[in-house]
């Protein structure tokens, strides 16, 4: 593009809604790629009902002597499909999120059997 022809057309973009113009073109930023808060905690109560209610599922289905590795082993699975589900949703990447979320959800298990171990009762 010529530069006087360049320069005319950021005049004209910048004559109008120069901050528009800049999150626009400069950052990427438009109405389809705002933050829908609504949306978001829509989402996020439906995954954590859904999260919730598979282990719970596994409590009425596991015999009373396999309980805890049975829903230990189950909730680590729902956690994995459910991380490659949200990332499929997001567009990211379904492997890496599956791991993250199984990872640092079974720290927290880990963590609260610890704990529970420690003080003697379970958490």
């Amino acid at each position: 593009m010529e530069p006087d022809l360049a320069l005319q057309v950021a005049d004209q973009m910048m004559a109008k809604d120069a901050l528009g113009a800049h999150a626009r073109d400069e950052l990427g930023i438009s109405e389809v790629t705002t933050a829908r808060p609504i949306q978001a905690a829509l989402a996020s109560a439906a995954a954590f009902s859904v999260g919730a209610a598979m282990p719970l599922a596994m409590v009425l289905i596991a015999p009373a002597a396999r309980l805890v590795p049975i829903v230990s082993i189950a909730s680590l699975l729902f956690l994995a499909l459910l991380g490659a589900v949200g990332a499929k949703a997001g567009g990211a990447n379904a492997l890496k999120a599956s791991v993250r979320v199984t990872f640092w959800g079974a720290l927290a298990m880990a963590l609260t059997a610890g704990i529970g171990a420690v003080i003697g009762t379970a958490v």
